[in-house]
């Protein structure tokens, strides 16, 4: 049981640390590149980043993620150590729910309402100013939950 632990262990870290690189990096540079462009493009950029990511190898990380989120959960309950499972359980919420379940709540509606939005005018103008103020903020949310799991699960391994 310990090997299999390990090894779950050693994937949710590396899987929760790449994408919280992949959210830092749209929080840091993307969106503000887009943010300098006229409404219309930034608009027809990010849907055509929403529409390339779901069939991207980026859901091959994100969604497996969760998955080993969940059983390192399970695991953690069966196996029930003390510090070293509150540190498993930590870092799988954290994952689970700043990160993968409000991508779910917060970000896919707005890009959902974006997608919705075409060409330019203020109706376009004014959703972008709110888009990019609020999913950028969310995506914030999900960079610091990714690493902080990313952080939990290293910080489990250790104590093993």
């Amino acid at each position: 049981m310990t090997t299999v632990l390990i090894i779950v262990l050693i994937a949710a870290a590396i899987g929760s640390g790449l994408v919280a690189g992949i959210f830092f990096a749209f929080s840091t540079f993307v969106m503000t590149a887009f943010s300098r462009l006229p409404a219309e493009q930034g608009i027809a950029a990010m849907n055509s980043i929403n529409v390339t990511i779901v069939r991207s190898p980026f859901m091959l990380l994100f969604v497996p993620t969760a998955v080993l989120c969940l059983a390192i959960a399970v695991l953690a309950f069966l196996t029930w150590r003390g510090g070293t499972n509150i540190w498993m359980l930590a870092g799988a919420a954290l994952y689970l729910f700043a990160s993968f379940a409000s991508t779910i709540v917060f970000n896919v509606p707005m890009n959902d309402a974006l997608a919705k939005v075409g060409g330019g005018g203020p109706e376009a103008t004014t959703l972008w100013a709110t888009y990019l103020k609020d999913w950028t903020w969310w995506n914030h949310v999900r960079t610091v939950a990714s690493l902080l799991a990313s952080v939990a699960f290293v910080r489990a391994l250790m104590l093993l």
